[in-house]
């Protein structure tokens, strides 16, 4: 494969391919075999043409076009790897004409490429950090917890109320239909959890073992499954039995049966310590990226609106896919959210737009700093792979079909990320929040600015 590369300005390049003869024939060859598993022929078994019988009875531009169409997304992605471009958004192919034998197939990919950045200051840039505090009804709500999961369930003679459990058997029907999961028994529910559906809750509540009631109830918009989303259901449901649930109490007594320390003083600093580590965690990965955020205002980034709109799309598309992998659809989504699929897409422009400063301004201080990434760093950020596959034989099999080079770019950003973060000096916020909002002549300038080069401050 031999590629070439040109600017064609506005985050746009073009990418001429050429595609060697000898692969053309092994791609044309393998899409007639694909074509003879259906045809017959005389003197053949179903299946077992020889792909040149193919090719001359279908014709070799039909079966090269075949070809094209299983070979081009393939071809595509070698293209842009071999030629460093980190596309943005859908790419525009052109296949010229169909080559003959023996001559190359030359086609091109026009596409929008990660933006340049001219850098500012990235490195000891004072960068706002928020103090790991934890309340005292944090740590209160996390023994609360605790203190819930080793509480008795006592059963009582009376009228069930908010708090208590209740076993109940139910079964529920649709149109007169039973549904799947529509039977239940020796089921146990909690009156007033968030999870219990409303319409069981009010019935439930008020009621006695033995107690025989019918509920109905409409499923809501965004239920699962689906095929139940909001119907309307009828429920047989017998109350077999009431319990309460007694607390122990918050003492010595308690921390010592429900921890490794002895009392309940020792607890709870336990439980703040082991909250303040989550919290340093979160506050340290908020400072990073606020650190790269400050580095990507100081830089100056031209950002054409399409290709924000290019990158929302891709933004957009990642969502459905993660939504179908959850069983949900991205049509239940937008009627929840109250949009269409478009306005949905232009309010992730805004994290679009955030996403690509900050990678073009990661890409730059990688450069700017000569940035590389051996194989050791590579082999270790790899997991092992299928059927106990080592790392050192997965990077292998990555670099076989160029796949390395998308590693190799992860973690020189990576890199890039702590050169900024690293040498970053953390203020309290409100220092960062109040500076941030102080009249300096440059904000003044680009707030003014028309047209140009995006500067910090400009509205856009």
């Amino acid at each position: 494969m031999k590629t070439s590369v040109t600017e064609l300005g506005d985050s746009r390049v073009r990418v001429d391919v050429g595609i060697e003869p000898d692969a053309v024939e092994q791609r044309l060859e393998r899409a007639a075999t694909e074509l003879a598993r259906g045809m017959r022929m005389p003197g053949f078994r179903k299946g077992k043409v020889p792909p040149q019988l193919v090719i001359q009875r279908v014709g070799r531009d039909a079966v090269l076009e075949q070809a094209l169409r299983d070979s081009l997304p393939e071809w595509y992605e070698r293209a842009l790897l071999d030629a460093g471009i980190t596309p943005v958004g859908d790419p525009k192919l052109d296949v010229p004409s169909l080559p003959d034998a023996g001559e190359d197939l030359s086609f091109s990919i026009e596409v929008a490429v990660r933006p340049k950045a001219r850098l500012g200051e990235y490195r000891g840039l004072e960068v706002g950090r928020a103090e790991a505090e934890v309340p005292d009804d944090a740590v209160q709500a996390e023994l609360d917890r605790l203190r819930d999961g080793f509480a008795s369930l006592d059963p009582v003679d009376r009228p069930a109320a908010k708090g208590d459990l209740v076993v109940i058997d139910f079964s529920g029907t649709v149109d007169g239909e039973p549904f799947e999961g529509s039977d239940a028994t020796d089921l146990m529910v909690e009156l007033g959890a968030e999870s219990l559906l409303g319409e069981f809750d009010q019935a439930l509540t008020g009621a006695r073992a033995g107690d025989e009631l019918t509920v109905e109830v409409r499923f809501p918009d965004d239920h699962r499954p689906e095929s139940l989303a909001g119907k309307q259901a009828s429920f047989a449901v017998t109350v077999k039995e009431v319990r309460e649930k007694q607390l122990p109490d918050l003492d010595d007594e308690f921390a010592a049966e429900a921890s490794e320390f002895e009392t309940l003083g020792q607890l709870r600093d336990a439980i703040r310590m082991r909250i303040v580590a989550a919290l340093e965690g979160r506050i340290e990965a908020e400072f990073r990226e606020a650190a790269v955020d400050a580095a990507a205002d100081a830089a100056q980034i031209e950002l054409p609106e399409e290709l924000v709109h290019a990158r929302a799309h891709e933004m957009w598309d990642r969502l459905e896919r993660s939504l179908a992998a959850r069983g949900a659809s991205a049509q239940t989504y937008l009627q929840m959210q109250g949009k269409t699929r478009e306005e949905a897409i232009i309010d992730l422009e805004s994290d679009a737009e955030r996403a690509l400063r900050r990678e073009a301004t990661l890409a730059a201080v990688a450069e700017s700093e000569g940035i590389d990434v051996s194989d050791e760093e590579m082999v270790e950020a790899l997991q092992p792979g299928e059927e106990g596959e080592t790392p050192e034989r997965l990077l292998e099999r990555l670099r076989a079909n160029g796949r390395d080079a998308l590693l190799s770019e992860e973690l020189r950003l990576r890199k890039a990320a702590e050169v900024i973060a690293g040498s970053a000096r953390p203020i309290p916020q409100e220092q960062a929040a109040a500076r941030d909002k102080l009249w300096t002549p440059e904000k003044e300038q680009a707030e003014g600015a028309e047209g140009g080069l995006w500067t910090p401050g400009a509205d856009r």
